[in-house]
């Protein structure tokens, strides 16, 4: 029987007269509607015609997470009084409850995806509501933008809604509205209960989360708000913390509260998932639980939200090969959807976990995962879609460039894609198993040397990384799980069985992937080396206990199908718990480095392998190593199989601690394999080992006299004034025109030793405009010295902003203007001196100075040197270098 009262408290209907006017017309609309109203239950039953209202159709309902899907599903079949899979079902990656009768589905946004590259048209389907799209998770943005394509080109009558609780609604509007305006915005009002807010910072300061690590005294203080919360509030509490981890350190430290502690998240077996939707049974409930709470889904009999502000979203370190989920600051829409929470059935309170005073500096709306993501699978499903550059897929924001590169990249390595980015079949194969593309390589490559059964297995302890309490070893963990009775366990389970379907099924050969990529950031090759090379034609679903290594031990199996999946992660020892990456990147097992007071990889096999396939890692703040959290032991024949792309081998000469080193070398990516002493090197080669050197070591490995350095600031000076053609002689151009000045000693150069005797004047000379003809100008233009009255050459000082003369005042006698350089243009300042050779007077202006300054320079080193010539007017004296009686004496 359907719940009609309960259906008439919702806020949602007033908003459906004019939700189904925009279907009806234009054929898309956004829905804003908070938390509470309805949306994610109503509107799918009226659209379908469920509730007796309108003509029945079938109505496809797209979540972001399987545990709103299930729940969303299970609310919508209780308010018409059965059970999901009857009319309202639910299908989510590993688990399906639809039947015939079926007119609402509720789907993950991954599955929505694979229904739509395997059926376009999605034949049957009238109206596709994309819930929660504010969350701007990739999968939702993709399957917006596909829909779009299929109502422009193939079903312009296929209905679609865009609802969110807080969105850019005009964003989504222009988007939904295309060439043809912007869709109507359809807008519910809520009866949300007035929500007080408290401020609850931490007393002390707390470290900033970095990596998926939180502060444990920020955890402390959320379980001891959590406990202040539970003394002056009534009625549940729900606790918003960034992942499993912390809420399993929360749920410890609310050991002995006088209320039931539960814990919702994406792993949380179903039947606990189902237990908190349900509400509680008169005993008060604590419910610690992820952002999977934010929207969605409603946990009834909650009055008091503790937020502790942090959100787990993912992140993509391009420059290390590294996607992993990262912790920032929740934004303040995230905020305000949590506090909401709250007030969904009564007044409630929301204790925030920071500073009112940092509120204003939270982000705005959670960033779009597009922008930060790793692209690999995006830029398959847009390949497999008809358009890798994804340009013309309404989308409302671009995939960032270098990203998308960086994921075709990938794709080509493990033959997903050809060299025009389009899929190839065995790419189309991949983007139907529901996992990564990496993974996907890992199956189908690995099934060929272990079995289907052993590949799917270990690719699904990859597809979600298994509890901290498995271990970092991926064997043991796989071995863990296999006897494991926990929820994790029977997940793992259901997931190896369906990968073990799809891994089977006919399709694409597995085999080696002749693609072009493989470089450190590309993915490495699809292929396992010569074994799979001989059966690059046997096919990956022969049978679960088939392939070359179909023996080998599960240590064996979980490295290699790790190494297919991760070939740029495949790592070599270099010290205790230390390790090179192919890619480039340095790795420490968890527990190694200074300050940790522990040996790394205490109690883990992995600590003393030579080699290992690297499944996890994250790089912890201030580190310039990754961190090793989940790894399978390998060999090196396992490591060059599974990263044969990244093996190169060839002459390399190169300048290393202050000598050229000439030698053979093997490398795997960044990883030096084996190397020997180069007989007959390339003089060129060499050359540019040598400019390499000078590069690194800086020009001062030259021997720069002072005649050199004057020379060169006085080509300076010149560059400077005239321009060409006198050279540039910085650092930079030096370095840029090696060749051109140092060409012959840098032929004759093998260490540093030899650079060190080069004289860089003479070496300086061949930059001089010889060919033109006007390096015989260079002393005319910027002499070395100026001959002044009393007859001295003086030299010019070329090293400031101005040329200086430094000379004695009486040197100058006689003397009416300041000289001029640079063909005139340039005025020598004039530094004089006294008898002593003592600064008395700056001037680049010597007639002014006569005039107005001598009197007083006069008056002031007359009495200190006597002996010395002081005229009256200097104009027309003699100049002089020796005393008043050397000079009478002639």
């Amino acid at each position: 029987m359907i719940a009609r009262d309960a259906l008439a408290q919702l806020p949602v209907r007033t908003a459906l007269p004019a939700l189904r006017e925009a279907l009806d017309g234009a054929g898309t609309a956004v829905l804003c509607a908070p938390p509470g109203t309805g949306k994610t239950t109503l509107v799918p039953l009226e659209l379908a015609g469920l509730t007796g209202a309108g003509p029945r159709r079938r109505v496809l309902v797209a979540e972001p997470r399987r545990i709103a899907a299930r729940a969303a599903a299970r609310r919508m079949a209780w308010l018409l009084g059965e059970k999901a899979g009857e009319q309202v079902g639910f299908t989510v990656r590993g688990e399906r409850r639809a039947g015939p009768r079926t007119a609402v589905e509720v789907v993950t946004t991954g599955v929505l995806l694979q229904r739509l590259q395997r059926d376009p048209e999605l034949a049957g389907v009238d109206v596709v509501v994309l819930d929660e799209c504010h969350e701007r998770h990739l999968d939702a943005d993709t399957c917006a933008a596909f829909l779009l394509d299929v109502r422009e080109t193939l079903r312009p009558e296929l209905r679609l809604v865009a609802a969110s609780a807080t969105t850019d609604a005009l964003g989504w509007a222009r988007l939904l509205g295309g060439s043809d305006g912007a869709a109507q915005v359809v807008e519910a009002a809520g009866v949300s209960h007035p929500v007080d807010v408290v401020w609850a910072p931490p007393e002390r300061p707390v470290r900033p989360a970095h990596g998926l690590r939180v502060d444990p005294a920020l955890l402390t203080h959320v379980a001891g708000v959590v406990r202040r919360a539970l003394r002056e509030r009534s009625g549940d509490v729900l606790c918003f913390l960034p992942g499993v981890g912390e809420i399993g350190r929360v749920a410890g430290e609310l050991a002995g509260v006088d209320a039931e502690v539960l814990q919702v998240h994406g792993r949380a077996p179903a039947e606990v998932q189902d237990a908190v939707l349900a509400g509680g049974d008169g005993v008060r409930r604590v419910v610690l639980a992820t952002s999977v709470a934010e929207s969605s889904l409603t946990v009834p009999g909650v009055r008091v939200v503790v937020d502790s502000g942090l959100a787990r979203v993912p992140r993509m370190d391009h420059a290390r090969g590294l996607s992993a989920l990262t912790t920032v600051r929740a934004s303040r829409a995230a905020a305000r959807q949590r506090a909401g929470r709250a007030g969904r059935e009564a007044p409630g309170v929301v204790y925030r976990c920071w500073a009112e005073g940092e509120d204003a500096r939270l982000p705005a709306f959670p960033e779009p995962e597009i922008k930060v993501a790793d692209l690999t699978a995006f830029a398959l499903q847009t390949a497999c879609w008809g358009d890798p550059s994804a340009s013309g897929l309404a989308l409302l924001d671009p995939p960032p460039a270098g990203a998308l590169a960086a994921a075709r990249e990938v794709l080509t390595a493990i033959g997903a894609v050809d060299g025009d980015g389009r899929a190839t079949p065995r790419g189309a194969r991949m983007a139907r198993m529901g996992v990564h593309p990496r993974l996907a390589r890992a199956l189908l490559d690995g099934a060929a040397e272990v079995g289907v059964k052993r590949a799917a297995e270990v690719v699904a302890l990859l597809s979600e990384e298994p509890p901290r309490a498995y271990g970092d070893d991926l064997a043991a963990a796989w071995r863990t799980a296999r006897r494991g009775g926990d929820g994790y366990a029977a997940r793992w389970r259901q997931e190896a069985r369906r990968l073990a379907s799809v891994g089977a099924e006919p399709g694409v050969e597995p085999g080696v992937a002749r693609g072009s990529g493989g470089g450190a950031d590309s993915g490495g090759s699809a292929g396992s080396g010569a074994a799979v090379d001989a059966r690059a034609n046997a096919g990956a679903g022969a049978g679960a206990n088939t392939g070359a290594n179909a023996g080998a031990s599960d240590d064996v199996v979980a490295g290699l199908v790790a190494a297919l999946a991760f070939p740029e992660r495949v790592a070599r020892a270099r010290g205790v718990g230390g390790y090179l990456m192919a890619s480039g990147t340095g790795a420490e097992l968890a527990g190694a480095g200074p300050g940790t007071g522990a040996r790394a990889g205490d109690g883990s096999r992995l600590r003393d392998a030579g080699w290992l396939a690297v499944a996890v890692a994250d790089r912890p703040v201030a580190s310039v190593s990754a961190r090793v959290r989940l790894a399978a032991v390998i060999d090196e024949e396992t490591a060059r199989a599974a990263a044969r792309a990244l093996y190169s081998s060839g002459e390399e000469v190169g300048w290393s601690d202050g000598e050229v080193v000439a030698r053979t070398v093997t490398r795997l990516g960044a990883i030096e394999l084996s190397s020997r002493p180069l007989a007959a090197p390339d003089p060129e080669l060499l050359r540019d080992a040598v400019v390499s050197g000078l590069r690194r070591e800086g020009l001062g490995l030259l021997r720069w006299s002072p005649a050199a350095q004057a020379l060169r600031q006085r080509m300076a000076f010149l560059h400077r004034e005239v321009g060409a053609p006198w050279p540039d002689v910085s650092d930079a151009a030096l370095l840029e025109r090696a060749w051109d000045w140092l060409g012959i000693e840098l032929g004759r150069a093998r260490r540093r030793a030899d650079l060190e005797r080069i004289d860089a004047g003479q070496a300086l000379n061949r930059l001089l405009p010889w060919a033109a003809g006007d390096a015989a100008r260079f002393d005319t233009l910027a002499p070395e010295r100026i001959e002044v009255p009393s007859g001295s050459h003086i030299r010019v000082d070329y090293g400031g902003e101005q040329p200086v003369l430094a000379v004695k005042l009486q040197e100058l006698f006689g003397w009416h203007e300041s000289p001029r350089v640079a063909d005139g243009r340039v005025p020598v300042l004039v530094h004089l001196l006294s008898p002593a050779g003592r600064p008395a007077a700056v001037t680049a202006d010597l007639a002014s100075f006569w005039r107005d300054g001598y009197r007083s320079v006069r008056a002031e080193l007359r009495g200190r040197y006597p002996k010395h010539p002081w005229p009256e007017d200097p104009t027309t004296a003699e100049p002089t270098r020796h005393t008043s009686a050397r000079l009478k004496r002639g």
